[in-house]
């Protein structure tokens, strides 16, 4: 960072287009190529070594010993240094892989004891990593569709998550499952890759099946208190699609394979009546004889599985073993339509109440509604939770008991009784249930009633007086709020913001009838001003979840920009989160262009900074800076002739960024007007609260001087 900031002083000083010294070109070529040397460690290396007259030598020698070390690794051939680099045709295909610390924390380890991750550890002047690109990308869109988690990190910006990971050389690969890493150590071709993925996962995830075992594979359903799956395929070995979707539900599912091509399966395809030139899926519950479901298709597809498994979880009765099991099945909901209601079998084990049991699951499979549920408990297993379900007050008094929406004590009344008379029980027992509520409503009623009329008064008056101050404040907010709209409405004079937006629109003939539906009819839009005061305040400390959206402009585009910025932004005022300021390119040139080095790829050093790099034009930049995540999104100005510039402009900001380097092009405000230069903003601050744009992270908020 301090190389950094020298050589933009000194470029700055001794550029020729700003300094007359006749020595001056010379000077700014010496300050580019030493630059260039240090900024990269095996040119910096080289030159320590041997200096300038040795340092073509010295740079093969050290390039000849690099190759022998990465050849160990991955094999590679001796014919690949003859590939010209170059940054700029990088593949930009890992952008959307990349990951930072906070996020590979958060999100990708708790998230690996779902799904496997494959990552890659890559960084610039890498040419052992731009040799393996072609395979990785191939693998990585081949498993990422059979539900792998796909990772990039960049170690030159990433060094913290680099060396948690324990990767010390680039290129590295590795594997992440239930939170641990294993390193990839053999040759990067297909074939290696996919059989170290399969080989992260757990051995006993899918059960082969044949005609001996799959009646007890079925049968286990009680014993695990899981519905089973069975995938028929003509494939001798177990797919490793069908592997990955084990391991992701293999809490809630057990998992078997049937190669029906082989000797010994023919009484179980021809029991279940399965094509043997179709891959089959079933899920058997708690009837090993038929399937309580069913999909068939000749290529299964991730999403398709996922839909399938997903709506057969769980047992017709489940019973009840963890407080997880208890959420999932019987949730909490808020909202009447969301509430799923739990009818619940306190039972015990054995043959004495296989019955009981076995008229419930009739009943339960004959009722498969959305918003009931059934499960059984074993009240020998769980005798607490029993107890609270039966509502033992005196037991349980002064403790946290759980209340069940539906209860029927007595089920034994109808279990020997026949199907007609359980059902007539159960709606029998439904409708005393309503029966009870109400009574309880009209005995409350009228408890209310006799005291408020036959009970001394002395006693009502603290009632009362709650009531009418209850009412009094809310009659008079309401009176309050109406007075406040009707004077805001008649005499609020126009605020500044105002009148020039109301300007802008008479001035300006190009504004659409959506501009002038956002105009602000009352209220301003409050755009500070980004100065070294505010700064700590307004971004590097900003609260989590709140974003500073600044525009950047110049004296002479200040009033103009403004206008029209306050137009776009106006409609998103109403969230709280949002904060709206400017920035002086004339002061803070310097810290802009730090921030916007952080949104392009490398580029080739006289490239960066060619004689135009000082007269280059930001003026309608908006930044989108959140200051708790350090990162940002960046708003280019819509370029003539170019609809769709805008919405892209967190994408292709390197190729708009060498546009306007090459000097004065369609950003410069002699080819367009300013106030068109934030076109479609709003557009692009929808995009930003949905969160679809792209973010650009830092490693630290520069001091703004």
């Amino acid at each position: 960072a301090d190389i950094k900031k020298a050589y933009k002083r000194l470029a700055r000083e001794w550029h020729p287009d700003k300094n007359k010294d006749p020595g001056a070109e010379d000077k700014f070529i010496q300050i580019s190529k030493a630059y260039e040397i240090l900024s990269n460690e095996e040119k910096r290396a080289n030159f320590d070594r041997y200096g300038d007259a040795g340092e073509s030598q010295g740079y093969s020698q050290h390039q000849h010993r690099q190759f022998h070390h990465f050849h160990e690794g991955f094999y590679f051939d001796e014919s690949f240094f003859h590939f010209p680099f170059n940054s700029e045709r990088r593949d930009t295909s890992d952008e959307k892989y990349l990951l930072h610390f906070s996020h590979y924390i958060n999100e990708i380890v708790p998230d690996s004891f779902k799904k496997p991750y494959l990552i890659k550890i890559t960084s610039d002047w890498c040419f052992s990593c731009i040799h393996i690109e072609p395979v990785w990308k191939e693998v990585a869109q081949e498993l990422e569709a059979l539900g792998v988690g796909i990772g990039v990190v960049h170690a030159g910006y990433e060094r913290r998550l680099a060396h948690h990971l324990g990767a010390h050389s680039t290129p590295s690969i590795l594997g992440l499952i239930n939170g641990k890493i294993t390193f990839f150590h053999n040759a990067v071709i297909r074939e290696n890759l996919r059989q170290f993925v399969e080989n992260l996962l757990p051995g006993n995830l899918v059960e082969k099946i044949t005609d001996k075992n799959y009646i007890r594979f079925l049968s286990n359903w009680k014993k695990e208190n899981k519905p089973h799956v069975l995938l028929f395929d003509h494939m001798p070995v177990v797919p490793l699609l069908y592997k990955l979707t084990a391991f992701a539900y293999r809490d809630y599912l057990s998992f078997g394979y049937v190669y029906v091509g082989l000797r010994g399966t023919e009484q179980l395809s021809s029991q279940y009546n399965i094509n043997v030139y179709t891959p089959t899926m079933m899920i058997f519950k708690e009837h090993v004889d038929r399937p309580a479901d069913v999909v068939q298709a000749r290529d299964m597809k991730k999403q398709l599985i996922d839909d399938f498994l997903s709506q057969n979880k769980f047992l017709m009765v489940a019973r009840l073993t963890s407080q997880r099991l208890f959420q999932e099945l019987c949730p909490v909901k808020k909202s009447h339509r969301q509430r799923k209601h739990c009818v619940v079998l306190i039972t015990g084990e054995g043959d004495k109440f296989a019955e009981a049991y076995e008229a419930f699951l009739t009943f339960a499979v004959a009722n498969t509604k959305d918003t009931l549920k059934f499960v059984h408990i074993y009240n020998d297993r769980q005798p607490e939770f029993v107890d609270a379900l039966l509502m033992d007050e005196e037991k349980y008094r002064g403790k946290s008991a759980v209340r069940p929406r539906v209860l029927f004590k007595g089920w034994e009344s109808c279990q020997g009784s026949g199907y007609s008379r359980f059902l007539i029980c159960f709606f029998l027992f439904k409708q005393m249930f309503l029966i009870r509520w109400l009574y309880s409503m009209l005995d409350y009623i009228s408890d209310c009633w006799d005291s408020l009329f036959h009970s001394n008064w002395r006693e009502m008056m603290p009632l009362l007086s709650l009531l009418f101050s209850a009412l009094f404040i809310l009659f008079g907010t309401v009176i309050v709020q109406a007075f406040s709209d009707s004077s805001d409405t008649r005499d609020s004079p126009p605020s500044e913001k105002e009148e020039t937006a109301v300007k802008t629109e008479k001035n300006d003939p190009s504004f659409s009838k959506e501009s002038n539906s956002r105009i602000p009819k009352k209220g301003f839009v409050e755009v500070t001003e980004l100065t070294d005061i505010n700064y700590n305040s307004n971004l590097v400390r900003l609260r989590p979840g709140h974003m500073n959206v600044v525009l950047i402009l110049s004296n002479s585009t200040k009033t103009a920009l403004l206008q029209k910025f306050a137009l776009e932004v106006y409609t998103f005022t109403g969230s709280s989160s949002l904060h709206f300021s400017f920035l002086s390119l004339d002061k803070h040139r310097e810290w802009l262009e730090y921030l916007l080095e952080f949104a392009q790829d490398a580029a080739p050093i006289p490239n960066q900074y060619d004689k135009h790099f000082l007269e280059r034009d930001y003026t309608g930049y908006v930044l989108a800076l959140n200051g708790h995540k350090k990162y940002f999104c960046l708003f280019k100005p819509h370029r003539s002739g170019d609809e769709g510039g805008t919405l892209g402009s967190c994408e292709d900001y390197d190729s708009s960024l060498a546009t306007e380097a090459r000097g004065k092009s369609s950003c410069s405000p002699g080819s367009r007007s300013i106030k068109n230069k934030l076109h479609k903003l709003s557009f692009w601050m929808e995009r930003l609260l949905e969160g679809s744009l792209q973010r650009f992270y830092i490693p630290s908020w520069p001091a703004l001087d």
